[in-house]
């Protein structure tokens, strides 16, 4: 299937024009890209309240490490990291989108999931399929004196099948949401068996209750692919996925919840036929009173606010121009004149890293900057970007 370019596609090739933004912002440098800290792989970054979060994987990509670390200068300077995951090597970072993901929720409390590796404990449920218990959902929160994190659980507790990545979300009021798309015993074979499931806390991660599916609605998951949960400030959660219906319905659902994440509606996004599983991930990004979601179809990235609902988004979907691009990862930034920074990798495949890329679009979605130089990236890994106070923006990869 061939999807049609949109009016802002066209915008943003006519007025292409690398590094135009230096001319508006006070920094020379208008996107600074930096190396994650200690030579790290997949960087994920909360920025709130001035503060930046950052998360990032060291070690052997299939039984590694997850650090924390925290910069006030939005990455000149960055804190002594600390492991999240207690127990050494429990996490993962092979097909790179099964890596872990941050969320701040109240009382600036840093909450961390991510898949456990093959040497994870304690263990996921019993995996009929496999006759050998399978990969936890695993979680951990910052203590109060944010020196260190608590040990690590598993939040599986009914459904196996761990493969893509999990997610979580955490809101202002208490609430942290992790998520994942697994099957019960009995459900349908393959990846039409698959549902997203939420295990959900009203307690600050103290306490989770058992997993529950998302959604009523059967599109099956696609097994390798991530996902995405994202609390607003408003109250609304929202949740990206891509479906397996059939097999080859690849398509992004959009999720979204208006009671903390207790139900949620179901809405495609974004249809794809394919007959393959893309290993794709999601982003969301709030600005005043927008929420953009990022994602990738058919090796293009897009991004569009998804507030105001699906038809919306559709009509706004924004992608970077180029001739048969090869992109994933998408990250979004955005500053405070309202210019959205949006970057991905080019040309990464299993086992091979690729190259960064990134464009910059104002509030009309015209591109007013682009990347001109190749920076390599590591296999395994993608950019996370944040926005500076000068209007500039940082990325980090």
């Amino acid at each position: 299937m061939v999807l049609r370019s949109t009016r802002r596609e066209f915008l943003a090739g006519l007025s292409a024009a690398p590094f135009a933004l230096a001319a508006t912002a006070s920094n020379s440098e208008p996107v600074r890209v930096i190396a994650v800290p200690a030579g790290g792989i997949q960087p994920q970054v909360v920025l709130r309240d001035g503060v930046l979060h950052l998360i990032y994987f060291l070690g052997d990509p299939q039984h590694g490490d997850v650090f924390y670390t925290r910069s006030t200068d939005f990455g000149g300077a960055f804190s002594t990291p600390v492991r999240v995951n207690s127990q050494p090597g429990s996490a993962i970072a092979i097909g790179a989108i099964r890596g872990a993901q941050i969320a701040v929720g109240r009382s600036q409390r840093v909450h961390v999931a991510w898949n456990g590796s093959d040497q994870a404990e304690p263990r996921g449920p019993l995996n009929p399929e496999a006759g050998k218990p399978g990969s936890p959902m695993l979680y951990a929160r910052l203590d109060p004196a944010r020196r260190a994190f608590e040990p690590q659980r598993n939040l599986m507790l009914k459904t196996f099948g761990l493969d893509g990545g999990g997610t979580i979300a955490a809101d202002q009021h208490g609430g942290v949401l992790v998520g994942w798309h697994g099957k019960l015993p009995g459900a349908r074979q393959g990846e039409a068996g698959r549902e997203v499931w939420i295990a959900r806390s009203e307690d600050d991660g103290a306490t989770f209750a058992a997993e529950h599916p998302a959604t009523a609605q059967l599109t099956g998951a696609c097994g390798c692919c991530g996902m995405r949960l994202f609390a607003a400030s408003g109250g609304t959660v929202y949740g990206l996925y891509r479906s397996a219906t059939q097999d080859v319905h690849r398509d992004i659902y959009l999720l979204r919840s208006v009671d903390g994440g207790k139900s949620f509606s179901t809405e495609m996004l974004h249809p794809w036929n394919i007959n393959a599983c893309p290993m794709s991930s999601m982003a969301f990004l709030e600005s005043g009173d927008e929420v953009l979601a990022a994602w990738e179809t058919q090796t293009q990235v897009y991004f569009a606010p998804v507030q105001r609902g699906v038809q919306h988004a559709q009509e706004a979907l924004i992608s970077p121009p180029g001739e048969n691009p090869k992109r994933k990862y998408p990250s979004l930034a955005r500053n405070s004149r309202g210019d959205t920074l949006l970057v991905w990798i080019d040309g990464s495949g299993w086992q091979r890293g690729g190259s960064l890329g990134w464009q910059i679009f104002d509030r009309a979605g015209r591109s007013i900057a682009a990347s001109t130089v190749t920076r390599p990236t590591a296999t395994w890994s993608f950019p996370a970007a944040v926005a500076r106070p000068d209007g500039g923006f940082t990325i980090i990869a």
